[in-house]
């Protein structure tokens, strides 16, 4: 069974299963579900906890002793498994694969593990998993839904926020969930039951929020040129290399002019996001039908003309270069933001006038 992280109180309401795996890379709810599993298997009689965190030496042999100990008065224990690296050895995924199949009922089997891609989850081990057991998926809270998680939270944590507010709170914690949830009880601390607006929260809430250079691809895409200036600043200011940061933005330009070439030709995107090299765009498909209605085929070129000269900036080759290596790399910076407000739609001065 797979369950999203907002599911997983309400399925734990009608039981436990065998196994369960939590995946993904945001910290606070994958923790919120591991932590909602064990309450809820401690409250089913599962007093016990053995914990194994799996590394290129764990020893197999463990956990199938584990599953051969059946006893009528074994005590009931919950085998905790952290996979560092996402994916166990093949003894591993035999170990796993064996267990799921028989389970001990005595033990209730809790893996947790990085954010695994869609192909992962064709293995024959996670089939197994999900066949006998539960699948939790986290993925970070989407940028449009975050101001809606803000406010049922603090609506939780008895914190009566504003709409104005909560979309606040949330700008100022993108990213950064945890951060999110430590604010909101400081919140909380603050003013109690007492109404929480705008001026509070820029009174008391600290900017906290942490971007991705792909958070920067969605938000042009989409085009939302405010956050994409706070994203690029945002990134500047955290010290990382501004190729870093054009890399993800020209794997996005160069794939956004190849399928506006393929629909030109009269395809349909459903039938290129299908599968193949752009299967991956199916999740940004909102984003992309927006930035192929504002572009034309002229301005994709256009678009990577600039990430060109973008490029030649930041390596120090391009026709600002005798202005010194530090002054080359703030012109870079420049310039991405000048692409990344292009591709949102704003009008800018052409590339050689740059």
């Amino acid at each position: 069974m797979r369950l999203k992280a907002e599911q997983v109180h309400t399925n734990l309401q009608r039981g436990i299963a065998p196994i369960y795996l939590v995946s993904g890379d945001e910290p606070l709810q994958v923790q919120e579900c591991l932590d909602a599993i064990r309450t809820a298997a401690r409250d089913q009689g599962f007093t016990d906890r053995a914990v194994f965190t799996v590394d290129a030496r764990f020893d197999w042999s463990v956990l199938r002793g584990f599953g051969d100990n059946l006893s009528l008065f074994a005590e009931r224990r919950v085998i905790d498994l952290r996979l560092i690296k996402g994916k166990p050895d093949r003894e591993g995924i035999d170990a796993i694969k064996a267990y799921a199949e028989r389970p001990n009922p005595d033990h209730l089997m809790l893996i947790s593990a990085p954010r695994m891609d869609g192909r992962s989850f064709q293995s024959a081990w996670l089939k197994a998993v999900d066949a006998c057991g539960v699948i939790v998926q986290v993925w970070p809270v989407e940028t449009k839904r975050l101001p809606g998680w803000v406010a049922q939270r603090a609506r939780g944590s008895g914190v009566r926020l504003s709409a104005e507010a909560a979309r606040l709170v949330a700008e100022r914690s993108e990213g950064n969930l945890l951060a999110c949830a430590q604010e909101i009880d400081k919140l909380k601390l603050l003013h109690g039951e007492a109404p929480v607006d705008v001026e509070e929260v820029l009174a008391s809430v600290t900017d906290s929020a942490r971007f991705g250079a792909f958070d920067l691809v969605d938000c042009v895409l989409d085009g939302d040129a405010k956050r994409a200036v706070r994203i690029t600043t945002a990134l500047r200011e955290e010290g990382l290399d501004p190729l870093q940061v054009l890399g993800p933005l020209v794997w996005a330009l160069r794939s956004a002019n190849e399928i506006a070439h393929r629909l030109e030709s009269g395809e349909r995107l459903e039938g290129v996001l299908g599968g193949g090299k752009f299967a991956a765009w199916r999740r940004r498909q909102s984003g992309l039908r927006n930035a192929l209605r504002r572009h034309s085929l002229q301005s994709w070129l256009g678009l990577l003309s600039r990430a060109g000269a973008v490029d030649r900036l930041a390596k120090g080759t391009g026709r600002r270069q005798d202005a010194g290596v530090k002054r080359a790399r703030h012109e870079a910076w420049d310039a991405l933001m000048e692409l990344a407000l292009a591709t949102c739609g704003v009008r800018l001065l052409p590339e050689s006038a740059v």
